[in-house]
């Protein structure tokens, strides 16, 4: 067991899988590019980075064509499910509460799909070839994404289905969080891809199902709140949250407060680690009065 660990009064935000994103548009559906700001393709004069294959965007007539085995699924599928349905199975789909159809960048997301835009020398070009699936037996190894009060960190893991809790970190990348300048969601089309722009312009687009809590913990604005800042109402229920999630001595509440007003509250559990998952929190949504929020009275930012 090698679990990475922050340095003394380092504080762990948050930890997840991640990798480089891949295509979802017909054009450029399961590939990704690495190029520089003149759009060329850089994968083969990336130092240290074995070879991956050579993706080529499809043709319109190539996309026409998979629309229309797509739609062809699709009928069948409608049709199986209505058999289902008929005999009284319980079918439920995708909720699709963060994905989008329609793309912010075409240029980036239909037309081309580039997850590194780097010059040469730029910190974007230094990433681990790790992150990349077309690179990786995900079978067996993972990356994870680490983020703190300090620093973003990459760590590459073996992955063992009957045992999560085996964690064997080694690290293959970091940078300080003042390297970067901002954090994008990006939407299209299932709503698990975010953009990580450094302060040389240089950028990488990631996928993580656990978007919401690592760019939450990446925004450049972020304000982390002591405890003793709180009113004495808001203490009390953060301490009473932490006793109940029965949180360790050594295990701080990571307190944070949204534009709405409401505060946020994250403990990490060391005993929550694993390979599959990451760091999983015990959320807590706090009023102004230090009261925990009626999550029907959520606010958009409290999610």
């Amino acid at each position: 067991m090698n679990v990475w660990q922050p340095e003394p009064g380092e504080i762990l935000l948050a930890r997840a899988p991640v990798t480089f994103a891949t295509g979802a548009a017909m054009r450029v559906k399961g590939m990704r590019w690495f190029r520089d700001t003149g759009r060329n393709d850089i994968q083969h004069d990336l130092p240290g980075w074995p070879e991956g294959p050579a993706f080529t965007a499809r043709s319109t007539g190539g996309t026409v064509a998979l629309k229309s085995l797509k739609g062809a699924g699709m009928v069948v599928g409608v049709a199986f499910m209505a058999l289902l349905s008929a005999a009284g199975g319980n079918i439920a789909g995708p909720s699709g509460d963060f994905g989008s159809d329609t793309p912010d960048e075409p240029a980036d997301e239909v037309e081309d799909f580039p997850v590194m835009w780097a010059a040469p020398g730029t910190i974007a070009r230094n990433l681990p070839w790790q992150l990349d699936p077309s690179r990786t037996d995900q079978k067996r190894q993972l990356t994870h994404v680490i983020v703190t009060d300090r620093r973003l960190v990459v760590v590459q893991l073996p992955y063992e289905k009957k045992n999560f809790e085996a964690i064997n970190d080694t690290v293959l990348w970091q940078c300080p969080r003042t390297d970067i300048s901002a954090v994008q969601l990006k939407d299209f089309r299932d709503g698990d891809d975010f953009k990580v722009i450094f302060e040389d312009g240089s950028w990488c687009r990631l996928r993580s199902t656990a978007r919401s809590r690592l760019t939450r913990y990446l925004k450049p604005t972020l304000e982390l709140l002591p405890l003793d800042s709180l009113t004495l109402q808001q203490r009390a229920t953060i301490l009473n949250f932490a006793m109940e999630a029965k949180t360790p001595e050594s295990v701080a509440p990571i307190i944070t407060r949204n534009s709405c007003g409401h505060y946020h509250v994250d403990i990490l559990l060391p005993s929550r680690l694993t390979s599959a998952f990451g760091a999983s929190e015990q959320t807590l949504t706090m009023d102004e009065d230090g009261q925990e929020a009626d999550p029907l009275k959520y606010h958009p930012e409290d999610l």
